[in-house]
């Protein structure tokens, strides 16, 4: 049984939702994402204190697409892990990553431990912006077993720093002395992941990767990967940027591997990633199903639904719902087991 629960109101507008159940699976802002590889999604928080220019999923104090946010129990996060890994049979990472940021997250501790504890999961890695964290919080994060932290961090211009990232108490210098004490201090390995916005931090780039570089980062893994600027519908997009192909893209890595000497397209191989058998979901694109409504989902117009004998999470777009309608709804979409409908009445 799957329940969402409302506990609080966020940012004055929003309510804040504490989700909790047998198996959370289906929806794309928290449970666990399975992609048919070896690597886990494990989403327990949507809250983000930032507000950053390029956000692809709007999250922050100032979203106006988002009209809920969820935390997660820390049981049925880790039971869903359990379900999945178990399902795959093999050594599985488990990547604490959200539509917010992780560290938001009240048990972030709690739930690093006790998923290295799980029999199939080999390492657990975290994605952060970096905002959060402290000498102290990174003791705790060494001493719960984290393996990796993929730090997302654009600049190393503290003016710039806070405009990219939306907000007036972020302090890059900070984020940088935690991410060189990790490196030094700790068994963490350190995965830098800049955004790279044409024609606004081109040069910051080259910068980002050579401190991490300098740093050490990669101790295990890649030291560096630069992600491509996209606008996504429900996303943040910047005014006069225009996002560059994916082809173009990748020439441009290419120009900047010879130019700095250093290595950023990476195969799958060297990350441990390779296929495994994906969690069966129950039902599939243009499949009728029945579906009471638990929530809002996070975006605006959107609502929460778990299908009827076969639980499973539906995101429902279309109509005026609220908890408790049951109705029923024509499957439009199921990549990696999220299901999206379309509402065709209520019973």
């Amino acid at each position: 049984m799957i329940e969402v629960v409302e506990k609080a109101w966020v940012w004055g507008r929003r309510p804040l939702y504490f989700v909790r159940g047998d198996k959370l699976l289906g929806y794309i802002g928290f449970g666990v994402i399975d992609r048919g590889t070896n690597v886990l999604q494990v989403r327990p928080t949507t809250l983000c204190p930032l507000n950053c220019i390029f956000c692809s999923v709007d999250s922050g104090p100032f979203s106006i697409n988002r009209w809920a946010e969820f935390i997660v129990d820390l049981e049925s996060l880790l039971s869903t892990v359990d379900i999945v890994a178990r399902y795959k049979e093999t050594s599985i990472e488990a990547l604490i990553d959200t539509i917010g940021e992780a560290l938001t997250y009240p048990w972030i501790t709690d739930l690093i431990r006790r998923l290295k504890k799980q029999p199939y999961i080999s390492s657990v890695a975290l994605e952060t912006h970096g905002a959060l964290l402290s000498k102290e919080i990174i003791k705790r994060l060494d001493e719960a077993g984290l393996d990796r932290i993929n730090l997302s961090i654009d600049t190393l211009n503290p003016e710039k720093a806070r405009f990219l990232q939306g907000t007036p108490w972020y302090d890059v210098r900070k984020v940088i002395g935690m991410a060189e004490y990790l490196v030094r201090e700790t068994s963490i390995d350190l995965h830098v992941t800049p955004v790279w916005i044409p024609g606004m931090n081109d040069e910051d780039i080259i910068e980002v990767i050579e401190w991490a570089i300098r740093i050490g980062a990669g101790k295990r893994w890649p030291p560096v990967t630069v992600q491509k600027y996209n606008a996504h519908k429900y996303g943040r997009k910047i005014p006069g940027v225009k996002p560059l192909g994916w082809r173009r893209f990748w020439e441009k890595i290419e120009e900047l591997e010879k130019k700095l000497g250093v290595r950023l397209r990476w195969e799958m191989e060297e990350w441990g990633m390779r296929k495994a058998r994906r969690y069966p979901a129950p039902f599939r694109r243009g499949d009728r199903v029945y579906a009471k409504i638990l929530s809002r989902g996070v975006f605006r117009g959107e609502y929460i639904g778990v299908t009827i004998g076969r639980e499973w999470l539906i995101t429902l777009r279309r109509g005026r719902l609220k908890p408790g309608d049951t109705v029923v709804a024509y499957v439009t979409e199921d990549q990696d087991g999220l299901l999206i409908g379309r509402t065709m009445g209520k019973l």
